[in-house]
Protein backbone atom coordinates (compact mmCIF):
# COMPACT_ATOMS: atom_id res chain seq x y z
CA UNK A 1 0.00 0.00 0.00
CA UNK A 2 1.70 2.90 -1.13
CA UNK A 3 0.58 5.90 1.29
CA UNK A 4 0.95 9.53 0.02
CA UNK A 5 0.95 12.35 3.25
CA UNK A 6 0.22 16.07 2.29
CA UNK A 7 1.02 17.98 5.21
CA UNK A 8 3.34 17.24 8.42
CA UNK A 9 1.62 18.71 11.07
CA UNK A 10 0.41 16.81 14.33
CA UNK A 11 -2.52 15.26 11.62
CA UNK A 12 0.26 14.50 8.69
CA UNK A 13 3.25 13.02 10.61
CA UNK A 14 1.13 11.01 13.66
CA UNK A 15 -0.49 9.50 10.31
CA UNK A 16 2.33 8.82 8.73
CA UNK A 17 3.79 7.05 11.66
CA UNK A 18 1.05 5.12 12.65
CA UNK A 19 0.66 3.89 8.78
CA UNK A 20 4.01 2.96 8.54
CA UNK A 21 3.66 0.63 12.01
CA UNK A 22 0.75 -0.99 10.02
CA UNK A 23 2.57 -1.63 7.40
CA UNK A 24 2.01 1.41 4.30
CA UNK A 25 4.85 2.58 2.46
CA UNK A 26 4.65 6.21 3.35
CA UNK A 27 6.16 9.59 1.65
CA UNK A 28 5.50 12.38 3.53
CA UNK A 29 5.06 15.93 1.22
CA UNK A 30 6.12 19.10 3.15
CA UNK A 31 6.97 22.45 2.32
CA UNK A 32 8.03 23.94 5.50
CA UNK A 33 9.38 21.98 8.59
CA UNK A 34 7.87 19.00 10.13
CA UNK A 35 5.75 19.28 12.83
CA UNK A 36 3.51 22.39 11.21
CA UNK A 37 2.01 25.35 12.84
CA UNK A 38 1.71 23.14 16.65
CA UNK A 39 5.80 22.57 16.64
CA UNK A 40 7.29 25.13 14.75
CA UNK A 41 4.80 28.57 15.08
CA UNK A 42 2.21 27.03 17.80
CA UNK A 43 1.98 25.15 21.13
CA UNK A 44 5.41 24.56 21.13
CA UNK A 45 6.97 27.89 20.96
CA UNK A 46 4.22 29.59 22.72
CA UNK A 47 4.99 27.39 25.70
CA UNK A 48 8.45 27.90 25.93
CA UNK A 49 7.67 31.99 26.10
CA UNK A 50 4.96 31.36 28.67
CA UNK A 51 7.42 28.88 30.64
CA UNK A 52 9.89 31.86 30.48
CA UNK A 53 7.76 33.93 31.74
CA UNK A 54 6.76 32.09 34.86
CA UNK A 55 10.34 31.79 35.70
CA UNK A 56 10.42 35.36 35.50
CA UNK A 57 7.61 36.36 37.61
CA UNK A 58 8.70 34.02 40.67
CA UNK A 59 11.84 34.99 40.21
CA UNK A 60 10.42 38.08 41.14
CA UNK A 61 8.44 37.18 44.00
CA UNK A 62 11.33 34.47 45.55
CA UNK A 63 11.93 36.73 48.42
CA UNK A 64 8.24 35.55 50.06
CA UNK A 65 9.73 32.57 49.47
CA UNK A 66 12.66 33.09 51.50
CA UNK A 67 14.86 33.16 48.57
CA UNK A 68 16.89 36.45 48.07
CA UNK A 69 17.82 37.59 44.46
CA UNK A 70 20.12 40.50 44.29
CA UNK A 71 20.30 42.84 40.97
CA UNK A 72 17.55 43.80 38.48
CA UNK A 73 15.25 41.03 37.14
CA UNK A 74 15.08 41.45 33.84
CA UNK A 75 13.51 39.55 30.08
CA UNK A 76 16.40 39.15 27.91
CA UNK A 77 14.56 38.39 24.46
CA UNK A 78 16.91 37.42 22.68
CA UNK A 79 18.12 34.40 24.92
CA UNK A 80 14.31 33.36 25.79
CA UNK A 81 14.22 33.26 21.63
CA UNK A 82 17.13 31.33 21.17
CA UNK A 83 15.69 28.79 23.55
CA UNK A 84 12.62 28.41 21.58
CA UNK A 85 14.14 27.81 18.60
CA UNK A 86 16.28 25.26 20.03
CA UNK A 87 13.50 23.45 21.57
CA UNK A 88 11.78 23.42 18.59
CA UNK A 89 14.49 22.43 16.34
CA UNK A 90 15.00 19.65 18.49
CA UNK A 91 11.95 18.62 18.93
CA UNK A 92 11.73 18.72 14.64
CA UNK A 93 15.08 16.70 14.42
CA UNK A 94 12.82 13.89 16.41
CA UNK A 95 10.52 13.50 14.05
CA UNK A 96 12.99 13.36 11.40
CA UNK A 97 14.81 10.83 12.97
CA UNK A 98 11.61 8.87 13.49
CA UNK A 99 10.65 8.75 9.88
CA UNK A 100 14.01 7.79 9.32
CA UNK A 101 13.80 4.50 11.76
CA UNK A 102 9.83 3.29 10.25
CA UNK A 103 11.53 4.00 6.20
CA UNK A 104 9.36 6.93 5.80
CA UNK A 105 10.52 8.62 2.84
CA UNK A 106 10.26 13.07 3.62
CA UNK A 107 9.79 15.52 0.61
CA UNK A 108 10.76 19.15 1.26
CA UNK A 109 8.42 20.96 -1.37
CA UNK A 110 4.63 22.15 -2.63
CA UNK A 111 2.68 19.29 -2.92
CA UNK A 112 -0.05 19.94 -5.89
CA UNK A 113 -3.17 17.28 -6.65
CA UNK A 114 -2.97 16.52 -10.32
CA UNK A 115 -5.97 13.41 -9.90
CA UNK A 116 -7.12 11.77 -7.30
CA UNK A 117 -3.58 9.43 -7.84
CA UNK A 118 -1.14 11.59 -8.19
CA UNK A 119 0.67 14.85 -7.42
CA UNK A 120 3.36 17.14 -8.40
CA UNK A 121 5.59 18.31 -6.10
CA UNK A 122 8.22 21.48 -6.46
CA UNK A 123 11.15 21.73 -4.11
CA UNK A 124 11.85 25.00 -3.01
CA UNK A 125 14.93 25.29 -5.54
CA UNK A 126 12.52 24.90 -8.51
CA UNK A 127 13.14 20.84 -8.58
CA UNK A 128 10.28 19.35 -9.46
CA UNK A 129 8.92 15.79 -9.14
CA UNK A 130 5.66 13.67 -9.80
CA UNK A 131 4.30 10.84 -7.68
CA UNK A 132 1.68 8.26 -7.67
CA UNK A 133 0.02 6.99 -4.70
CA UNK A 134 -2.99 4.34 -3.50
CA UNK A 135 -4.27 6.42 -0.39
CA UNK A 136 -3.82 9.89 0.20
CA UNK A 137 -4.51 11.80 3.64
CA UNK A 138 -4.83 15.72 3.49
CA UNK A 139 -3.33 17.50 6.58
CA UNK A 140 -2.50 20.82 5.36
CA UNK A 141 -3.63 22.56 8.34
CA UNK A 142 -4.47 26.06 8.49
CA UNK A 143 -3.25 29.73 9.35
CA UNK A 144 -4.02 32.54 10.91
CA UNK A 145 -7.10 34.38 9.39
CA UNK A 146 -6.68 38.35 8.16
CA UNK A 147 -9.18 40.78 7.96
CA UNK A 148 -9.95 43.74 5.45
CA UNK A 149 -9.41 46.00 8.57
CA UNK A 150 -6.34 44.49 10.05
CA UNK A 151 -4.28 43.58 7.25
CA UNK A 152 -0.74 41.84 7.96
CA UNK A 153 2.83 44.15 7.53
CA UNK A 154 4.50 42.05 9.99
CA UNK A 155 5.78 45.27 11.58
CA UNK A 156 2.40 47.08 13.16
CA UNK A 157 0.06 44.68 12.62
CA UNK A 158 1.39 41.45 13.35
CA UNK A 159 -0.41 37.64 13.17
CA UNK A 160 0.41 35.40 15.93
CA UNK A 161 3.53 33.62 13.56
CA UNK A 162 4.89 36.96 13.32
CA UNK A 163 4.36 37.32 17.28
CA UNK A 164 7.01 34.64 17.96
CA UNK A 165 9.74 36.18 15.56
CA UNK A 166 9.94 40.02 17.14
CA UNK A 167 13.40 40.99 18.02
CA UNK A 168 12.49 43.41 20.86
CA UNK A 169 9.38 44.02 23.26
CA UNK A 170 7.06 46.50 22.17
CA UNK A 171 5.86 48.83 25.05
CA UNK A 172 2.17 48.25 24.14
CA UNK A 173 0.79 45.84 22.23
CA UNK A 174 -3.46 45.87 21.32
CA UNK A 175 -4.77 42.91 21.04
CA UNK A 176 -7.84 41.52 18.58
CA UNK A 177 -9.65 38.82 19.57
CA UNK A 178 -9.87 37.07 23.13
CA UNK A 179 -9.91 33.86 22.48
CA UNK A 180 -7.07 31.18 23.33
CA UNK A 181 -4.54 32.37 21.39
CA UNK A 182 -5.21 36.03 21.68
CA UNK A 183 -5.24 35.55 25.94
CA UNK A 184 -1.80 33.30 26.13
CA UNK A 185 -0.35 36.17 23.81
CA UNK A 186 -1.71 38.61 26.44
CA UNK A 187 -0.06 36.68 29.29
CA UNK A 188 3.40 35.99 27.68
CA UNK A 189 3.47 40.47 26.72
CA UNK A 190 2.20 41.36 29.77
CA UNK A 191 4.76 38.71 31.41
CA UNK A 192 7.92 40.41 29.33
CA UNK A 193 6.64 44.06 30.25
CA UNK A 194 4.12 45.31 27.62
CA UNK A 195 1.09 47.63 28.38
CA UNK A 196 -1.02 44.88 26.85
CA UNK A 197 -4.40 45.38 25.92
CA UNK A 198 -7.48 43.27 24.11
CA UNK A 199 -10.81 43.45 22.56
CA UNK A 200 -13.18 41.64 22.02
CA UNK A 201 -16.46 41.55 19.51
CA UNK A 202 -18.31 39.06 21.96
CA UNK A 203 -19.90 39.78 25.88
CA UNK A 204 -16.80 38.15 27.64
CA UNK A 205 -13.39 36.91 27.22
CA UNK A 206 -12.37 32.88 26.41
CA UNK A 207 -16.05 32.67 25.49
CA UNK A 208 -16.06 29.40 24.37
CA UNK A 209 -15.27 28.50 28.05
CA UNK A 210 -17.62 27.79 30.73
CA UNK A 211 -19.27 31.82 32.26
CA UNK A 212 -17.71 30.98 35.69
CA UNK A 213 -14.25 30.20 34.33
CA UNK A 214 -14.46 33.23 31.95
CA UNK A 215 -15.19 35.18 34.80
CA UNK A 216 -12.94 34.27 37.06
CA UNK A 217 -9.65 34.54 34.17
CA UNK A 218 -11.64 37.96 33.70
CA UNK A 219 -10.22 38.81 37.38
CA UNK A 220 -6.95 37.30 36.85
CA UNK A 221 -6.62 40.21 33.95
CA UNK A 222 -7.46 43.01 36.12
CA UNK A 223 -5.02 41.94 38.61
CA UNK A 224 -2.55 42.02 35.84
CA UNK A 225 -3.59 45.58 34.49
CA UNK A 226 -4.34 43.70 31.58
CA UNK A 227 -6.82 46.21 29.93
CA UNK A 228 -9.96 44.16 28.19
CA UNK A 229 -13.01 45.83 26.60
CA UNK A 230 -16.09 43.39 25.43
CA UNK A 231 -18.98 43.58 23.49
CA UNK A 232 -17.42 46.27 21.07
CA UNK A 233 -15.75 46.36 17.62
CA UNK A 234 -13.46 48.28 15.97
CA UNK A 235 -15.22 51.32 14.15
CA UNK A 236 -11.50 52.65 12.53
CA UNK A 237 -7.89 52.64 12.49
CA UNK A 238 -5.02 54.23 11.79
CA UNK A 239 -1.69 53.34 11.25
CA UNK A 240 1.36 55.73 11.87
CA UNK A 241 4.62 55.49 11.28
CA UNK A 242 5.31 54.94 15.56
CA UNK A 243 2.30 52.87 15.81
CA UNK A 244 -1.46 52.08 15.49
CA UNK A 245 -4.51 53.74 16.46
CA UNK A 246 -8.08 51.91 16.56
CA UNK A 247 -11.34 53.57 17.06
CA UNK A 248 -14.15 52.18 19.37
CA UNK A 249 -18.09 52.97 19.18
CA UNK A 250 -18.33 56.43 21.48
CA UNK A 251 -15.05 57.62 20.12
CA UNK A 252 -13.31 55.80 22.44
CA UNK A 253 -9.11 55.53 21.11
CA UNK A 254 -6.77 53.30 22.08
CA UNK A 255 -3.17 53.63 20.92
CA UNK A 256 -0.07 50.72 20.79
CA UNK A 257 3.40 49.71 19.19
CA UNK A 258 1.77 47.05 17.60
CA UNK A 259 -1.70 45.18 17.38
CA UNK A 260 -1.63 41.50 17.32
CA UNK A 261 -4.52 39.93 15.42
CA UNK A 262 -5.79 36.52 16.71
CA UNK A 263 -9.66 36.48 15.42
CA UNK A 264 -9.55 32.61 14.31
CA UNK A 265 -8.11 30.55 11.54
CA UNK A 266 -8.20 29.96 7.98
CA UNK A 267 -8.08 26.61 6.22
CA UNK A 268 -4.80 25.67 3.63
CA UNK A 269 -6.96 23.99 1.13
CA UNK A 270 -6.30 26.79 -2.05
CA UNK A 271 -3.26 25.56 -4.71
CA UNK A 272 -2.83 22.28 -3.55
CA UNK A 273 -5.56 21.08 -6.21
CA UNK A 274 -8.24 18.96 -4.30
CA UNK A 275 -10.42 20.32 -7.42
CA UNK A 276 -8.52 18.38 -9.53
CA UNK A 277 -8.81 15.41 -7.21
CA UNK A 278 -12.71 16.37 -7.22
CA UNK A 279 -12.52 16.67 -3.34
CA UNK A 280 -15.26 18.62 -2.05
CA UNK A 281 -14.92 21.79 0.17
CA UNK A 282 -17.71 22.68 2.68
CA UNK A 283 -19.23 26.57 2.88
CA UNK A 284 -16.14 28.04 4.82
CA UNK A 285 -13.11 26.06 2.50
CA UNK A 286 -12.70 23.23 4.53
CA UNK A 287 -12.34 19.66 3.55
CA UNK A 288 -15.53 17.83 3.83
CA UNK A 289 -15.03 14.43 5.68
CA UNK A 290 -17.42 11.71 7.83
CA UNK A 291 -16.33 10.14 11.24
CA UNK A 292 -14.00 7.86 9.03
CA UNK A 293 -11.75 10.52 8.01
CA UNK A 294 -12.60 9.78 4.41
CA UNK A 295 -13.61 12.61 1.96
CA UNK A 296 -16.42 12.06 -0.82
CA UNK A 297 -13.44 10.79 -2.98
CA UNK A 298 -12.41 6.95 -2.65
CA UNK A 299 -9.06 6.59 -1.17
CA UNK A 300 -8.75 10.17 -0.13
CA UNK A 301 -8.99 10.47 4.01
CA UNK A 302 -8.54 14.13 5.28
CA UNK A 303 -6.89 15.26 9.21
CA UNK A 304 -6.21 18.12 11.13
CA UNK A 305 -7.66 21.70 11.01
CA UNK A 306 -7.96 21.24 7.16
CA UNK A 307 -11.19 19.78 8.25
CA UNK A 308 -12.94 22.20 10.35
CA UNK A 309 -14.27 21.60 13.05
CA UNK A 310 -12.01 21.00 16.40
CA UNK A 311 -8.86 22.51 16.00
CA UNK A 312 -6.88 21.53 18.01
CA UNK A 313 -3.17 19.36 17.87
CA UNK A 314 -4.70 16.41 19.38
CA UNK A 315 -7.42 16.29 17.36
CA UNK A 316 -5.89 16.39 14.82
CA UNK A 317 -3.45 13.81 15.85
CA UNK A 318 -6.38 11.27 16.69
CA UNK A 319 -7.97 11.80 13.30
CA UNK A 320 -4.56 11.00 11.91
CA UNK A 321 -4.62 7.77 13.56
CA UNK A 322 -8.17 7.26 12.29
CA UNK A 323 -7.48 7.84 9.21
CA UNK A 324 -4.20 5.70 9.36
CA UNK A 325 -5.79 2.56 10.56
CA UNK A 326 -9.03 2.79 8.39
CA UNK A 327 -6.77 2.97 5.38
CA UNK A 328 -5.11 -0.23 6.29
CA UNK A 329 -8.13 -1.99 6.88
CA UNK A 330 -10.13 -0.82 9.58
CA UNK A 331 -13.34 0.11 10.45
CA UNK A 332 -13.19 3.32 12.47
CA UNK A 333 -15.02 5.84 13.77
CA UNK A 334 -13.25 9.23 15.67
CA UNK A 335 -14.94 9.87 19.11
CA UNK A 336 -15.59 13.32 19.82
CA UNK A 337 -17.23 13.10 23.01
CA UNK A 338 -14.50 13.66 25.49
CA UNK A 339 -11.88 16.17 23.79
CA UNK A 340 -10.55 17.82 26.09
CA UNK A 341 -8.62 21.50 25.84
CA UNK A 342 -6.23 23.39 27.64
CA UNK A 343 -5.35 27.43 27.42
CA UNK A 344 -1.74 28.07 28.86
CA UNK A 345 -2.46 31.55 30.17
CA UNK A 346 -1.07 32.31 34.00
CA UNK A 347 -3.46 30.66 35.78
CA UNK A 348 -3.97 27.71 33.32
CA UNK A 349 -8.13 26.68 32.41
CA UNK A 350 -8.98 23.61 30.82
CA UNK A 351 -11.90 21.80 30.03
CA UNK A 352 -14.10 18.48 28.94
CA UNK A 353 -17.41 17.72 28.45
CA UNK A 354 -20.69 19.73 28.45
CA UNK A 355 -20.53 23.16 30.05
CA UNK A 356 -23.73 23.83 32.73
CA UNK A 357 -25.71 25.79 29.99
CA UNK A 358 -24.67 23.14 27.12
CA UNK A 359 -26.41 20.97 29.25
CA UNK A 360 -29.52 22.94 30.44
CA UNK A 361 -30.04 23.04 25.98
CA UNK A 362 -30.10 19.64 25.99
CA UNK A 363 -32.78 19.25 28.59
CA UNK A 364 -30.54 17.62 31.07
CA UNK A 365 -30.54 18.37 34.95
CA UNK A 366 -27.43 18.39 36.51
CA UNK A 367 -25.76 19.25 39.92
CA UNK A 368 -22.63 21.01 39.76
CA UNK A 369 -19.88 20.82 42.51
CA UNK A 370 -17.10 23.59 43.00
CA UNK A 371 -14.10 23.60 45.22
CA UNK A 372 -11.15 26.14 45.19
CA UNK A 373 -7.72 26.04 44.63
CA UNK A 374 -6.87 27.70 47.91
CA UNK A 375 -8.03 25.21 49.88
CA UNK A 376 -5.69 22.88 49.12
CA UNK A 377 -2.45 22.56 50.88
CA UNK A 378 -0.26 21.88 48.06
CA UNK A 379 -1.28 25.09 46.52
CA UNK A 380 -0.11 27.30 49.00
CA UNK A 381 3.36 25.30 49.46
CA UNK A 382 3.46 26.16 45.75
CA UNK A 383 2.00 29.96 46.26
CA UNK A 384 -0.69 29.15 43.98
CA UNK A 385 -4.07 29.71 45.24
CA UNK A 386 -5.81 31.05 42.51
CA UNK A 387 -8.40 28.93 40.49
CA UNK A 388 -11.35 26.11 41.33
CA UNK A 389 -12.32 23.26 39.81
CA UNK A 390 -16.25 22.68 38.81
CA UNK A 391 -17.83 19.60 37.76
CA UNK A 392 -21.45 18.98 36.07
CA UNK A 393 -23.08 16.18 36.80
CA UNK A 394 -26.46 14.48 35.37
CA UNK A 395 -29.18 14.90 38.25
CA UNK A 396 -30.23 11.64 38.10
CA UNK A 397 -27.51 9.60 36.99
CA UNK A 398 -24.73 10.82 38.83
CA UNK A 399 -22.56 10.68 35.35
CA UNK A 400 -20.12 13.02 35.09
CA UNK A 401 -20.82 15.49 31.89
CA UNK A 402 -18.52 18.15 32.00
CA UNK A 403 -15.60 19.39 34.34
CA UNK A 404 -13.75 23.19 34.42
CA UNK A 405 -10.48 23.85 35.69
CA UNK A 406 -8.84 27.41 35.90
CA UNK A 407 -5.60 27.08 38.09
CA UNK A 408 -2.05 25.72 38.54
CA UNK A 409 -1.63 22.17 36.33
CA UNK A 410 -4.74 22.71 34.75
CA UNK A 411 -3.91 21.43 31.48
CA UNK A 412 -2.57 17.92 33.40
CA UNK A 413 -5.46 17.51 35.62
CA UNK A 414 -8.06 17.45 32.87
CA UNK A 415 -7.47 14.14 31.65
CA UNK A 416 -9.04 11.96 34.82
CA UNK A 417 -12.08 14.27 34.19
CA UNK A 418 -11.54 13.07 30.24
CA UNK A 419 -11.49 9.67 31.22
CA UNK A 420 -14.74 10.23 33.54
CA UNK A 421 -16.39 11.74 30.68
CA UNK A 422 -15.50 9.36 27.94
CA UNK A 423 -16.51 6.35 30.37
CA UNK A 424 -19.39 7.55 31.68
CA UNK A 425 -18.00 7.50 35.45
CA UNK A 426 -19.96 9.20 38.04
CA UNK A 427 -18.88 11.39 40.50
CA UNK A 428 -18.78 8.96 43.10
CA UNK A 429 -16.19 7.09 41.44
CA UNK A 430 -14.60 9.59 41.47
CA UNK A 431 -15.16 11.31 45.02
CA UNK A 432 -14.99 7.66 46.27
CA UNK A 433 -10.95 6.85 44.09
CA UNK A 434 -8.32 7.90 47.00
CA UNK A 435 -6.37 10.84 45.76
CA UNK A 436 -2.09 11.09 46.33
CA UNK A 437 -1.91 14.44 49.30
CA UNK A 438 -0.53 16.65 49.05
CA UNK A 439 -1.49 16.92 45.55
CA UNK A 440 -3.73 19.44 43.11
CA UNK A 441 -5.13 16.40 42.18
CA UNK A 442 -7.40 16.57 45.23
CA UNK A 443 -9.56 19.48 44.00
CA UNK A 444 -10.92 17.03 41.84
CA UNK A 445 -11.79 14.70 44.15
CA UNK A 446 -13.29 17.55 46.59
CA UNK A 447 -15.32 19.15 43.95
CA UNK A 448 -16.87 15.65 42.84
CA UNK A 449 -17.54 15.29 46.89
CA UNK A 450 -19.37 18.81 46.47
CA UNK A 451 -21.58 17.59 43.96
CA UNK A 452 -23.46 16.01 46.94
CA UNK A 453 -22.33 18.38 49.61
CA UNK A 454 -19.89 16.36 51.28
CA UNK A 455 -16.48 18.19 50.41
CA UNK A 456 -14.44 18.14 53.28
CA UNK A 457 -11.87 21.19 53.12
CA UNK A 458 -14.47 23.93 52.76
CA UNK A 459 -16.86 25.78 55.28
CA UNK A 460 -20.48 24.76 55.74
CA UNK A 461 -23.09 26.76 54.05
Amino acid sequence: MKLAVLGAGPGGYVAAIRAAQLGAEVTVIERDEVGGVCLNRGCIPTKTLIVSCELLAAARKSESFGIDISGKIVPNLSRILERKNKVVDTLVRGIVDIFRSHGIILKKGQGILTSARSMSVTAAAGEYEKIGFDRLIIATGSRPLEIPSFPFNSKRIISSDDALRINEIPKSLLIIGAGVIGCEYADIFNGLGSEVTIIEKLPRALPAEDAEISGLFERELKKKKIKLYTNVVVEKVDIMADGIRVVLPGGKEIAAEKALVSVGRDFNTNGIGIEEAGVAKGVCGEICVNDAMETNVPGIYAAGDVTGGIMLAHVASMQGIVAARNIMGGRERIDYTAVPSAIFTSPEIASVGLKEYEAAEKGIKVRTGHFPFRALGKAHALGEIDGMVKIVSDHLSDKVLGVHIIGPRSSDLIHEAALAVRKGLTTKDISETMHAHPTFSEALREAAEDVHGEAIHIIKR
